[in-house]
């Protein structure tokens, strides 16, 4: 039995910023809305990012939210965060999903003690 839960969901556009060419692109190489779950492991206090295509259930986001990321709400509707590989980007269909959704981001951020 897994030790991960979902504590928050919601529908987003997940993103991938390509350095090279200087532009976002869809993960998963095609747009389209994917259910973007946070998953903690309170035990071990981990917490990652997971997302799935609506569509077809790819897996498009698995990124680990560590304690010194910082997470950045670039607009109202637009967050984007970074690890050592990558840059992440979620394009929210609205503001209240993407509020709710940096709420939760910024609660985990607090139990792994600031960010």
């Amino acid at each position: 039995m897994s030790e991960e839960h979902s504590i928050a969901v919601a529908k987003a556009s997940v993103m991938l910023y390509e350095d090279q060419m200087k532009k976002w692109l869809p993960a998963g190489g095609a747009q389209g809305f994917s259910k973007v779950h946070i998953y903690a492991n309170e035990r071990a206090n981990t917490y990652r990012v997971v997302g799935r295509k609506i569509s077809n259930h790819e897996v498009v986001i698995n990124c680990m939210l560590t304690k010194g990321m910082r997470y950045n709400q670039a607009s109202a509707t637009f967050h984007q965060w970074r690890d050592p590989k990558r840059v992440y980007g979620l394009n929210f269909p609205n503001v209240a999903e993407a509020k709710a959704f940096a709420d939760s981001v910024a609660e985990v951020f607090a139990r792994l003690g600031g960010a």
